[in-house]
């Protein structure tokens, strides 16, 4: 994406808002979302630049958002984008790693190279990624969760990539509350596909 057009960001908010109204259920409407910012966001080239590898990596992403567990101790991912099924409904830590951080700051945040950055912990089950961005969803000052995105490949993630994922999550917290997210996550909790990792990741 062209930070000087802003144009194909904007369709993509208008398509994915109206699907993620349109959805079944609130986790369809995550994933609308997600899925999105999956396909549209993150530097497309950045995996050829020397250094964004390591050896034995490729570049892959993954997109989806951990919602606040209603007992407030972990992290549940909801509408994931690219993640092992078997991590179909990983759960962090509610202190654990970024999203933690995120939790507790109630603020956006960008890492555009992870290994710049002591603290940060592999949840992923197949790899540690090389960057991400995180964008609070917050309703009528409730911290719900956060929408999430991570490349393999180190500095895939831009200012502008985070400046879109924090416009589709102010989407995301009205398409939540407006297809019962809170009542579907009251049900779902706990998961009997929960994968649940320890506060030190993988």
């Amino acid at each position: 994406m062209d930070i000087q057009d802003l144009r194909p960001a904007l369709a993509m908010i208008d398509r994915a808002g109206e699907a993620a109204l349109e959805a079944a259920g609130p986790e369809v409407a995550i994933r609308a979302l997600a899925g999105a910012c999956f396909e549209l966001l993150g530097d497309r080239e950045a995996h050829a630049r020397p250094g964004a590898l390591k050896d034995g990596e490729r570049q892959f992403m993954v997109a989806g958002a951990f919602f606040v567990t209603p007992d407030a101790r972990y992290h549940m991912l909801v509408g994931n984008v690219n993640f092992p099924p078997e991590q179909q409904r990983l759960m962090v830590p509610i202190d654990g790693g970024h999203p933690g951080w995120v939790y507790a700051n109630r603020s956006k945040l960008i890492l555009r190279n992870t290994d710049e950055h002591g603290a940060f912990r592999q949840y992923l089950k197949t790899s540690r990624m090389g960057s991400a961005i995180f964008a609070p969803i917050v309703w009528q000052g409730a911290f719900l969760g956060q929408l999430i995105m991570a490349a393999q490949a180190r500095f895939t993630m831009r200012d502008e990539d985070l400046a879109v994922l924090v416009a589709c999550s102010r989407v995301a917290a009205g398409v939540w509350i407006a297809h019962g997210g809170p009542a579907w996550l009251d049900a779902s909790y706990p998961p009997r596909n929960g994968f649940y990792v320890d506060r030190e990741g993988m």
